[in-house]
């Protein structure tokens, strides 16, 4: 019997409840992703980090999760979802207590890795949870749309709730939102989700949970050096090691008669398409987030809660193409589908990159919008395409996958884009005379640093740096854009090679 013959089993009342339990982690660790977009400058003043201090207080905790969800997918496998979920969402609201009062920037990286080790326990479970939920395909289509909208709107919303807080409170309460989040969801759970896990797990494999580490921290680690420093020994070490660890994660898992995460499945094109179209979609979204939220305060200067609500349109955006896409796959193809949407993705950038200095803020909310509906789109195709291409007991495994491709992209979009832009504004920025060295210095690091100098200056000479440090940063997002346009021109044709023959 087909799968199209078969009866449909729908879900009742309370599944429906329970999938809005899930909601709850899948927008605080989306949220968690881009708060930090608009407590940027605030962190900046206070705890006065270096450029790589600040990169990697944005870029450590996605690193931290990708780095660990195929592994925490697995265990959520073995041990229980429900079970890793409740230790997630516990640890989660405890470390982002800690993290709201770190007293300095190596302080809050620390609660950063935390909070990722602990986000990587909370993500695979609520995907493959709805796996579980929802056994007929069109309502698990649904049900993974609203998912994927909460997931995408909350990256967009992230700036949104930083923006209200930072007008009424200090930086440290963008962390503090985790626990009106966890504290419901550790209430329901229990009551609503059943406990689901692989009846006939393989062994534990530790080794090629630090393999996949080893693969993804140096690799991203040397982007990041290659991008602000330019290529050197350190990187190719770097490159080195992620390579031969990736090398050996593959052979090892390609050896095993149950590993925690198939590789063969890499094979499958509606996997292995919609693995990338999950990744480049996140990276646009993130990419454009890193310097779009900074554009908004410090050049246009706005405030952060009216640069949030710049963003709004976006975010509706979003909610709806992802939800508006459902009826439509049943009569156009997902992989058309998905390379339309990185095609308005495409054309976000390049609209941001063609306007260049005279872009205004309707601008770049209208560019925000484009992207947001093709991001919309593609993340609910893809994110279903991955849970509906593995058997129901490796969901774990499978959402590791999808969320690794997402976190992935989230560090590589913040990595590559953001060190491309911060190279470019160090190039471009002219110091003028006047300054201390270590005043030239801050300037020269970041923007944020530039508008905090500037206001210890006299008129004339604060107004002047502000002036060049902002045609640099502008002269960055531009640069910054057209690379983004080739590698969205490039995943673009990879989709439509790998998902041409996918059907709904």
């Amino acid at each position: 019997m087909s799968t199209t013959d078969q009866p449909r089993v729908l879900a009742t009342t309370k599944q429906w409840f329970a999938l809005g339990v899930l909601m709850l982690p899948t927008l605080l660790v989306s949220i968690d992703n881009t708060v930090l977009s608009f407590a940027l400058p605030s962190i900046a003043r206070d705890l006065r980090p270096s450029a790589v201090a600040q990169l990697w207080i944005v870029d450590v905790y996605p690193l931290v999760l990708a780095a660990l969800l195929v592994g925490m997918g697995n265990l959520g496998d073995r041990f229980g979802r429900r079970r890793m979920l409740l230790i997630g969402a516990s640890g989660f609201g405890i470390v982002s207590v800690l993290a709201a009062f770190a007293p300095d920037a190596t302080s809050l990286i620390i609660a950063r890795v935390f909070l990722g080790v602990f986000g990587a326990m909370l993500m695979p479970s609520t995907l493959s949870l709805l796996r579980s939920l929802f056994g007929d395909r069109r309502q698990r289509r649904l049900a993974i749309a609203i998912w994927a909208a909460g997931f995408s709107a909350g990256s967009a919303i992230g700036p949104l709730v930083g923006g209200v807080l930072l007008e009424h409170f200090w930086w440290g309460s963008v962390f503090l939102v985790a626990v009106p989040f966890l504290l419901p969801l550790l209430i329901f759970a229990p009551l609503l989700i059943a406990e689901s896990k692989d009846p006939a797990p393989g062994p534990f494999d530790f080794g090629s949970i630090v393999l996949s580490i080893f693969t993804l921290g140096p690799a991203v680690y040397a982007i990041k050096v290659i991008a602000t420093e330019g290529i050197g020994v350190l990187p190719i070490v770097l490159l080195i090691v992620a390579a031969l660890a990736g090398v050996y994660f593959v052979r090892r898992l390609l050896a095993q008669p149950n590993p925690m995460l198939d590789m063969n499945l890499f094979r499958v094109p509606s996997f292995s398409g919609a693995v990338l179209v999950n990744l480049v979609s996140v990276f646009s979204l993130l990419g454009l987030l890193f310097f779009l939220t900074q554009h908004l305060q410090l050049v246009v200067g706005l405030s952060p809660f009216d640069a949030a609500v710049a963003l709004t349109p976006g975010i509706v955006v979003i909610i709806l193409a992802g939800l508006g896409v459902v009826p439509l796959v049943r009569y156009v193809r997902p992989g058309y589908l998905m390379a339309g949407g990185l095609f308005l993705s495409l054309l976000a950038y390049a609209s941001i990159a063609l306007i260049g200095s005279d872009a205004t803020v309707l601008s770049y909310i209208v560019a925000f919008c484009v992207l947001g509906a093709g991001i919309g789109s593609a993340e609910t195709l893809s994110n279903d395409l991955i849970i509906s291409s593995v058997p129901p007991d490796k969901a774990g495994a499978a959402s590791g996958v999808s969320e690794t491709a997402y976190e992935l992209g989230a560090v590589l979009g913040t990595a590559v884009l953001g060190s491309i832009l911060t190279a470019s504004y160090r190039s471009s920025i002219v110091i003028p005379d006047g300054l201390t060295e270590a005043d030239a210095t801050a300037a020269r690091e970041t923007l944020g640093g530039a508008v905090e100098v500037a206001s210890t200056l006299p008129n004339g000479l604060g107004g002047q740096l502000l002036d060049t440090a902002r045609h640099a940063f502008d002269t960055g997002v531009v640069t910054t854009s057209w690379v983004a346009v080739g590698l969205m021109a490039v995943a673009i044709t990879i989709t439509l090679v790998t998902l041409r023959s996918v059907r709904s």
